[in-house]
């Protein structure tokens, strides 16, 4: 069993004393680990860094082992380390990809749209939106879409301002009555009018991380979301 395929490091662990086992989020084969030897060496470390893009072929004797990665960098993210609000971002990704996705299911849009934000972070100032808007892919590609084109209540698609947390719908402001102090605060930003500010985003967050939280409770087995994640939505409310 062999296959070639592009792929971001996702996390890197040393395995005896000079290999590591990596695992990548591929184009074609998803999230997938294997065994780099020599992986551990001074040479591969700066290589092996999560968020880094490889160029990866895996070979293995039955398709159920964990098999061999030989590994060619294809771009490098090292440039990230002196920027500590867009390094906790990559980590945020790459910890999230590894709880959230199911080992060896392609998932060809939330890669094409993980590495765009790959290359956002620190050189875009609206990368925060983008990463909002690329936990809302993970949701719909871990099976959970919300809907924010319509209210619930009336069908309206004016003045939508709450999301259910128990259905991921629109609420109008009208139609919220009672139950508006149940209901999460909906931005504008999610519903794509403009920009945001930080504020914007720390409710677009809170939104995406409800249903995260509820929808990978069962990986979790009662943990919450990774703590990288936190470490960001921690940085991005001091920068406000």
């Amino acid at each position: 069993m062999d296959w070639r395929d592009e792929g971001v490091l996702l996390t890197m662990r040393r395995h005896g004393e000079s290999a590591a086992i990596i695992e990548v989020f591929t184009v074609a084969h998803g999230r997938h680990a294997g065994v780099v030897r020599g992986g551990a060496s001074r040479r591969m470390s700066p290589i092996l860094q999560p968020g880094a893009q490889l160029d990866v072929s895996w070979r293995a004797r039955l398709e159920d082992h964990i098999g061999i990665f030989t590994v060619e960098p294809v771009r490098s993210r090292a440039g990230l380390l002196g920027d500590r609000l867009a390094l906790a971002g990559l980590n945020a990704i790459c910890a999230l990809l590894h709880v959230a996705l199911p080992e060896r299911a392609a998932h060809p849009h939330l890669w094409v749209m993980t590495v765009a934000l790959l290359d956002a972070l620190g050189a875009s100032p609206d990368w925060p939106l983008a990463y909002l808007r690329w936990e809302v892919l993970l949701l719909e590609e871990v099976g959970f879409g919300l809907d924010l084109t319509r209210c619930a209540v009336t069908g309206t698609r004016d003045d939508l301002a709450f999301v259910s947390p128990r259905t991921g719908r629109a609420v109008a402001r009208g139609a919220a009555g009672d139950w508006a102090d149940r209901l999460l605060p909906l931005p504008a930003c999610m519903l794509g009018q403009g920009g945001a500010d930080r504020v914007e985003i720390a409710q677009g967050l809170a939104i995406t991380g409800h249903f995260l939280t509820r929808e990978l409770a069962p990986l979790l087995h009662g943990r919450p979301l990774p703590e990288a994640r936190a470490r960001l939505l921690e940085l991005l409310a001091r920068s406000a």
